[in-house]
């Protein structure tokens, strides 16, 4: 079943930011996941979203593979540069079955 990583990001540091965003695509692809929605400031039409906050969702083929990528040495090289470019809340789900 797909499995989607969500995340609620505020960029800290623009520099590091985009470091964060090169290693974290590489190692994205390379665990067969698809960015479905890259930085996006949503429309929010119920409840509050923040207009620095930005939406970043991304598609693998299940839960087991979404799960590796997180704990891969290669994300791992992305992590130790999140916490100072990057603010978020990440979380993991499963889609529907068709």
């Amino acid at each position: 079943m797909t499995a989607y990583v969500i995340s609620e990001v505020e960029v800290l540091d623009e520099e590091q930011a985009g470091e964060y965003r090169a290693l974290a695509e590489a190692s994205i692809r390379r665990y067969e996941g698809r960015y479905v929605v890259r930085g996006a400031l949503p429309d929010a039409v119920e409840g509050a979203w923040s207009a620095s906050h930005r939406l970043v969702v991304v598609e693998f083929p299940d839960m087991d593979r979404a799960r590796q990528w997180y704990a891969s040495p290669e994300y791992a090289a992305a992590l130790k540069i999140r916490k100072a470019a990057l603010d978020r809340r990440l979380l993991f789900v499963e889609g529907v079955s068709a």
